[in-house]
């Protein structure tokens, strides 16, 4: 009985359940176990690695003003498209068959969307295939929060206020399709779109919308499952910076500046991993999910410029790397091949674009609440955190300094970093602390590393026993390790 049970648990289309959520302000979850990002939530990401890296070098491959403002009205969308994915997973995952296909209906229309808008200011068809595929991605999500809303009450309220706001904005894009209407309104009409969807979704899961709404029961995040998203994208924009040193070679052969280029590339990237994960370098530290709701609300949004600016940042880092040893050469005798194919405003992109992601980083880390009492550190916070702002300026104005050639400026950008990685680490160490930590217990202990076996054919052997071996250490009558049948 007990196993047909389990069997008739099984459905291919389950009922949607929240996860969690707050009955009057008191967080109840569905089940306590912490819960990973999913295996198809990874598969999702996977696509993101190849449409960013899409972005990103098409902003690389022409520096200007429209470009950029272009990369950041194309990659705020798919932002969107992934945040939306990301709430829905977040609250109501239940891997059946309704949400596979809607993940892999949503890539569908991303694979559209990836695809042509890098050319959507060149090609009317580019540019009402990217929207419409835009639209129908997050009108599906939508549609998910309406269809769930009415499977589950602990949401209901937020989620259809969540749709009919959705809906509105969508509507904003409309003017996108028509022909006739000049480039620069349509640039004005997508910002406004994009603000308008960040602003309704930070005021339908507000405090005021809960508010406003009465309503008993509200929204809930999985903190855990939110940080290992959130986590997740951000490696993918460091991806960025790994993906383009080694495919096609480009530092080949040999030892080379190209090679020194992609290396100190790499150590970028490594470093600011891992000042992502020292967050405030503090022992102990509340994140701001679970801080405040207004630390919560700004950390989420702080992610969209890290990611956009590290994106194109990575990107030209990376690209350095194309650039021929007898080219750099060049350049440095006074401009070259090398130098001509890395404009100014790569170097300027490069440089502005880390010293932004710097800042962000920054104010991240200022968002975690430490519960450091005392002095226990060597400096306190504010302290140990002011070399990432200080950094950020130096590689914003760094560009200024026109006599440097690509390699010197990417190996003081790397010198900067790695700088600002050992000033975190070093000034967080507690008070007192010791490089190295004494080893001890490293010799076997007596009767040394190796046991002994006993069989038990021998006169201990029970009549008509059957004969076996079994592990015995030195000093032990009784067996710690057997395979016997009888003890079987």
């Amino acid at each position: 009985m007990e196993e047909k049970s389990k069997f008739n648990t099984r459905y291919l289309i389950r009922q949607p359940l929240a996860l969690q959520w707050f009955d009057n302000g008191k967080l109840c979850k569905r089940s306590e176990e912490e819960r990973q990002a999913s295996r198809f939530e990874l598969f999702l990401d996977l696509l993101y690695v190849a449409i960013l890296a899409n972005f990103a070098e098409t902003l690389a491959e022409d520096v200007t003003g429209v470009k950029l403002v272009k990369y950041i009205l194309i990659l705020s969308p798919s932002w969107h498209v992934w945040s939306d994915l990301r709430e829905l997973m977040n609250s109501f995952y239940n891997d059946d068959l309704l949400q596979r296909i809607l993940i892999l209906w949503v890539m569908a229309t991303l694979v559209v969307y990836g695809n042509n808008a890098p050319l959507v200011d060149e090609d009317i068809s580019a540019m009402r295939s990217a929207v419409g595929a835009y639209i129908v991605a997050r009108m599906s999500a939508t549609l998910a929060h309406l269809f769930y809303s009415f499977s589950s009450y602990h949401h209901r309220a937020q989620q259809r206020l969540w749709f009919c706001t959705s809906v509105v904005g969508l509507c904003l894009y409309i003017p996108l399709f028509v022909e006739s209407l000049s480039l620069r309104k349509k640039i004005a009409v997508a910002a406004v779109a994009i603000i308008f969807e960040e602003v309704a979704w930070l005021f339908c899961y507000s405090p005021t919308a809960k508010r406003m709404l009465g309503a008993r029961y509200t929204t809930a995040v999985d903190i855990s499952h939110e940080i290992d998203r959130f986590a997740a994208f951000y490696i993918i924009a460091l991806g960025e910076f790994l993906y383009t040193i080694v495919v096609g070679s480009p530092a080949a052969t040999g030892f080379n500046l190209s090679l020194l280029r992609a290396v100190w590339t790499l150590i970028i990237a490594f470093c600011l991993n891992w000042m992502y994960l020292h967050n405030d370098c503090s022992v102990e530290s509340t994140h701001p999910l679970r801080h405040s709701i207004p630390t919560a609300i700004a950390w989420a949004p702080l992610h969209l410029p890290l990611i956009a600016s590290l994106l194109a940042g990575g990107h030209v880092a990376a690209a350095s790397a194309k650039v021929t040893t007898s080219g750099e050469a060049s350049a440095e005798g006074g401009g070259g091949e090398g130098e001509e194919s890395f404009s100014d405003g790569q170097r300027w992109l490069l440089c502005a674009s880390l010293g932004v992601g710097m800042f962000c980083l920054y104010a991240i880390a200022l968002l975690h609440a430490s519960k450091d009492t005392g002095c226990i550190l060597m400096l306190p916070k504010p302290l140990r955190l002011m070399m990432r702002p200080i950094v950020g300026l130096i590689l914003v104005l760094l560009p200024l300094a026109h006599k440097l050639n690509l390699t010197e400026t990417l190996s003081i950008v790397m010198a900067l970093v790695v700088f600002c990685v050992i000033w975190e680490n070093v000034t967080s160490l507690q008070r007192g602390a010791k490089i190295w930590e004494s080893w001890t217990d490293t010799s076997y202990p007596e009767g040394g590393n190796k046991g002994y076996w006993v069989s038990n054919a021998n006169s201990n052997a029970p009549p008509g026993g059957q004969a076996t071996d079994e592990f015995v250490e030195p000093g032990k009558e009784e067996p710690v390790l057997g395979n016997s049948s009888a003890s079987a």
